[in-house]
């Protein structure tokens, strides 16, 4: 390391998990200052280098939600990297969808929208923060994760300690609409259902002979076999990259038979790889 101060700017999406993310930094030593205008940042890192010993590991959460503060971000960016300082930009995005249901279960109000909707709230600086995402080495979509997970992710992109990728397998009827979060997405009702099984009808996908019925028939193998062999491919080039999640949907109509089978046979197949997995059967539930 050099004499230099290691910094990160953690910017994003109001409700996206700014505070967590310094919460996890400050784990890491780092000394945090929470909604700094951009204008005061050479302030703060002044203050840092003549402390006693100086302050190297600085986190500054940017308040970049007001127009000048956007304008003099890429400037400051810019001088920082050009003075040989250790800059990483983290930026945390998230769906709407997710955002917009945070919102709700806390009940606050938006900060770009404290007379409006939510949802006006998160579209307006959604698109005033578009340039900041661009300056980002590292974006982080927050939308499937806990707090629990959100610091392990900062804190693997940060110490450098890379883990592998966490999959995350959903399945969902068509009939509902996909998840609006799934990065791969299959669709699988061209297998047997069990719907039209009398039998059968009634369980779900997680019981063995519905399981058995989708993927002992020859369609059902096939396809076990090539997705396995895809994700078996694409998995270690996601653990290259440090992608922290994947998230995988398999669809069928209702989601209750054929993509829940497939969903827990995939799922159980990467968990006896040693694979992290976590698995949502959205749809099971529901007639």
């Amino acid at each position: 390391m050099t004499g230099q101060p290691a910094i990160v700017f953690v910017s994003g999406l109001s409700g996206s998990g700014k505070s967590t993310a310094m919460a996890a930094l400050e784990d890491l030593n780092y000394y945090c200052v929470d909604n700094l205008p951009v204008q005061l940042i050479g302030q703060v890192l002044d203050l840092c280098a003549k402390a006693d010993p100086p302050i190297r590991n600085i986190a500054l959460a940017i308040d970049a939600r007001e127009v000048a503060f956007l304008e003099a971000l890429p400037g400051a960016v810019e001088q920082l990297r050009g003075t040989g300082a250790e800059l990483q930009v983290l930026f945390l995005d998230a769906s709407n969808e997710s955002l917009e249901n945070r919102y709700r279960e806390t009940r606050r109000v938006h900060p770009l929208s404290p007379g409006g909707s939510v949802e006006e709230g998160i579209e307006r600086e959604r698109r005033l923060l578009v340039d900041v995402a661009l300056l980002a080495d590292q974006v982080i979509d927050t939308s499937r994760m806990n707090v629990h997970q959100l610091k392990e992710s900062v804190v693997s992109y940060i110490s450098g300690e890379a883990r592998p990728t966490v999959v995350n397998m959903v399945s969902f009827g068509f009939r509902n609409g996909p998840p609006s979060t799934v990065e791969l997405l299959f669709d699988v009702r061209f297998l047997p259902n069990p719907y039209f099984e009398e039998t059968l009808r009634d369980r779900t996908g997680q019981d063995p002979a519905v399981a058995g019925y989708v993927l002992e028939s020859p369609a059902g193998q096939d396809l076990r076999n090539r997705l396995s062999d895809l994700l078996d491919y694409l998995l270690p080039l996601y653990d290259q990259e440090g992608k922290a999640y994947v998230t995988v949907g398999i669809g069928c109509t209702g989601g209750r038979h054929r993509s829940v089978a497939v969903v827990e046979e995939l799922a159980g197949e990467l968990k006896r790889q040693g694979r992290e997995v976590n698995v949502e059967h959205r749809d099971v539930e529901r007639t």
